[in-house]
């Protein structure tokens, strides 16, 4: 049985040129970079050209970028990082924070860890389509605001928030400005020279590179306290023997993203837009997130009287791949705090899965899709209460 592959938001297959960049530092060139000797300075060589690399890909300087083990580090260390020095350095009373309701559980989490500590913390709604209105967020702001944080494209249903205006925003209100782009880069053109980012968080694995590694844009200026402490790695931010492996990976799947983003995007587009056209058509069926400001390879449907478990495993018995909501949180039994926020109710949001393509997916593989997925649909609706209930 041939597999397909349609979780590519949870993570991709890594490209052989990437495996193979990183294959001479786990044998040949394996030093330690903090090493002033040849095997040292010969990892520190690959250190650097994959920091020259990941800053070239997002238009930033190679400074400006730390790396961590993956997104969920890089949120962390930049919301906590600029929440501990800000109130160190400005010693606010009632420091405020604004975030919104479909951020990834890395951010919703960190945030609430501060609240904990005495932090005021906004989560702004969004609407149906899981779009955050920046009017709304400007209205929020208030004089002990220091950091705002918003998804750039999210990880379940993939809408793409207008992160360009909210961080002119925060930059005229003089307000540090952060972004969790895991699921952006690479899927959206990025110029940080132009863009008033302060931070943004990246991972390797969501772009054909390998798992445990990622990186923070940090703009030159922007001070955070580190949450790791050590040997003072990485600026004294991020404290932790070097992952030269892992970085020269990340740095190659920047390079190789660099030559090929338009062409991966238009193919992944197409593939996308085809399933939602086709899909569409089956009775009682309904897109999640926005339906033109979305990433380019995110699908994500609800099936009136289907339950979205029955439907992934179903679709895993004919050798399909997919997901009921966001790898992170997939084991969780809760309905989807993103599809909540968007004013599904919990039946709606149980019945919902997430298909989302990559660079390696062809047409054949969709038509594929789209002749097991509508019969399983049919199958599981005939056994379904709520379907029968529905229609009887």
């Amino acid at each position: 049985m041939n597999r397909i592959f349609l979780d590519n938001a949870s993570t991709t297959k890594v490209d052989e040129k990437v495996i193979k960049a990183m294959l001479p530092y786990f044998n040949t060139k394996f030093g330690n970079a903090s090493s002033i000797h040849a095997y040292g300075r010969e990892a520190n060589e690959g250190l650097e050209k994959g920091r020259e690399r990941v800053a070239s890909l997002l238009k930033a300087k190679p400074e400006e970028i730390i790396f961590t083990a993956g997104g969920t580090e890089s949120d962390n260390i930049a919301i906590k990082g600029i929440a501990y020095k800000n109130k160190q350095k400005r010693k606010i009373k009632g420091p405020h924070i604004i975030t919104c309701t479909i951020e990834h559980p890395a951010v919703l989490e960190a945030c609430k860890h501060l609240e904990l500590q005495g932090f005021s913390i906004t989560y702004l709604p969004v609407d149906q389509y899981g779009l955050l209105d920046p009017a709304e967020l400007e209205t929020a702001i208030g004089p002990n605001t220091f950091l705002i944080t918003i998804i750039y494209g999210n990880n379940e249903i993939g809408t793409i928030e207008p992160v360009k205006e909210i961080s002119q925003i925060a930059h005229d209100h003089d307000i540090i400005f952060h972004t969790d782009a895991v699921q952006a880069v690479t899927k959206e053109p990025m110029d940080l020279q132009k863009t008033p980012i302060d931070l943004l968080a990246l991972s390797a694995h969501k772009i054909y590179g390998p798992k445990g590694i990622g990186a923070l844009f940090i703009r030159k200026g922007v001070k955070l306290e580190p949450i790791i402490h050590g040997g003072g790695h990485e600026r004294g931010l991020r404290s932790s023997t070097y992952n030269i492996p892992g970085i020269v990976g990340l740095g190659t799947a920047c390079a190789l993203a660099k030559e090929r983003m338009d062409s991966d995007n238009i193919h992944m587009k197409n593939l996308r837009d085809y399933l939602i056209k086709e899909l569409l058509t089956v009775e009682e069926s309904y897109l999640n997130g926005h339906p033109i400001k979305r990433l380019p390879n995110n699908a994500h449907f609800r099936f009136s009287g289907v339950e979205g478990e029955s439907l992934l495993l179903s679709l895993d018995e004919v050798g399909i791949a997919a997901a009921t909501g966001s790898a992170c949180s997939s084991k969780k039994l809760a309905a989807s705090h993103v599809l909540t926020a968007i004013g599904l109710d919990p039946v709606e949001s149980h019945g919902s899965i997430r298909l989302t393509v990559g660079r390696n997916n062809t047409k054949k593989e969709i038509e594929f899709v789209l002749e097991e997925l509508p019969r399983i649909i049919n199958k599981l609706r005939k056994i379904s209460p709520l379907w029968t209930s529905q229609v009887g």
